[in-house]
């Protein structure tokens, strides 16, 4: 049954990227056992919170009812997911497409694919399992259960191929049939935001809520540019480099790596032979943001703090985001104890101003070599 979430301790909501949810030997999966899935999920909700989020890439010319590839394990974080009926949890699921180009594009923003690869999320995620078990066993309609279809769609990346007013009047047609009740999009130029939320707003459609992009203590790119702009989106979601948490992706913002000639652990986020391996090598693997990290550790570390914590309390307290404009840190957890610790980190103050000074001169140093907030 839909039991009642207690209220949330954190400074701000906290989003639960299901990334590392899937099969064995799929990429980026961690978490292979569904029972190990749920328990995670049931820590998350003990917390207080409810949002969970996938990622659909596609980038296969044949697929199946497997929707997922590459960085959402493999091809399988949905259907795992649509075997633990979430619902039931109260937990309110939300779903991406990116789209790829290759040999065949795939997960393009016509209204064609949109419509498809939409389909294929909510038969993977089992949407149809509270419409046909649920509901009937519970006496109750769908607007009484609101979390019997999923949360939020979005669209992860640009598609500037099709018109955004072909891509925006077929996302609406979506909405009015009643798949998503909010839609978001992911890792857009400010202007562009700016470009959506007008053709919206003139055209009756529904217009985007949440903006999910790249913000952390050492990347601040969005700070002058998209920040402004958020506020005509109304609800930011920043993200926090899944599925760790924030800038420390992978590892990355730990004691794991202290040197660009380490080897990184074969299936981590800096696996260099895997894809999402290279593109986060592309984000964060330069010497500028090493030497940042050699001089944040020991400030850390004379306070009896982790490097994990830091990332964590930043965000929380120190950042440009609020709760009171919606704003959520997205986070992901690849064992039960990684995301209890996670989500205590995320309920404590803010840091020592020595930390604080430390994390702003490492921004400096790594700004000219940090990379895009877009895509």
């Amino acid at each position: 049954m839909v039991g009642t979430v207690p209220p949330q301790q954190s400074a701000l909501n906290i989003v639960m990227g299901a990334m590392t949810f899937g099969a064995p030997g799929t990429d980026g999966a961690r978490v292979h056992d569904v029972k190990d899935i749920e328990a995670i999920l049931d820590v998350f909700l003990k917390h207080g919170h409810r949002e969970v989020r996938l990622f659909t890439l596609c980038c296969a010319p044949a697929l199946t009812h497997l929707i997922l590839r590459a960085y959402t394990a493999g091809g399988t974080c949905e259907e795992y997911l649509g075997k633990i009926n979430w619902q039931e949890k109260g937990i309110l699921m939300e779903t991406k497409l990116y789209p790829t180009p290759g040999k065949e594009f795939t997960g393009s923003h016509s209204p064609e694919d949109l419509r498809k690869f939409l389909m294929m999320s909510l038969k993977a995620l089992n949407t149809e399992w509270a419409q046909l078990i649920l509901l009937p066993a519970l006496q109750l309609t769908d607007s009484v259960l609101l979390n019997s279809k999923i949360e939020m769609w979005y669209l992860h990346g640009p598609d500037r191929s099709v018109p955004y007013e072909v891509t925006l009047k077929a996302v609406d047609e979506l909405y009015r049939e009643g798949h998503f009740r909010r839609f978001g999009i992911s890792n857009y130029m400010a202007w562009e935001v700016a470009e959506m939320v007008g053709i919206c707003k003139r055209n009756g459609y529904i217009q985007p809520t949440a903006y999910q992009g790249i913000y952390n203590a050492i990347h601040r790119g969005v700070e002058p540019e998209l920040f402004p702009r958020a506020t005509q989106v109304r609800h930011r979601v920043l993200r926090v480099q899944p599925p760790y948490n924030f800038f420390f992706a992978g590892g990355f913002f730990t004691d794991r790596y202290t040197s660009m000639d380490e080897k990184p652990e074969s299936g981590s986020r800096f696996d260099p032979e895997r894809n999402q391996g290279k593109n986060y090598r592309k984000r964060y693997w330069k010497p500028a943001y090493f030497e940042a990290l050699a001089a944040i550790r020991p400030v850390v570390e004379a306070h009896g703090l982790t490097m994990a914590e830091v990332a964590l309390r930043w965000i929380s307290h120190h950042s440009l985001m609020r709760r009171e404009h919606g704003d959520a840190v997205l986070i992901g957890a690849s064992s039960l104890a990684h995301i209890e610790q996670n989500l205590i980190d995320l309920e404590k103050g803010p840091l020592p101003d020595e930390v604080l000074k430390a994390l702003d001169s490492a921004w400096e140093h790594v700004k000219p070599h940090a990379s895009n907030y877009y895509h």
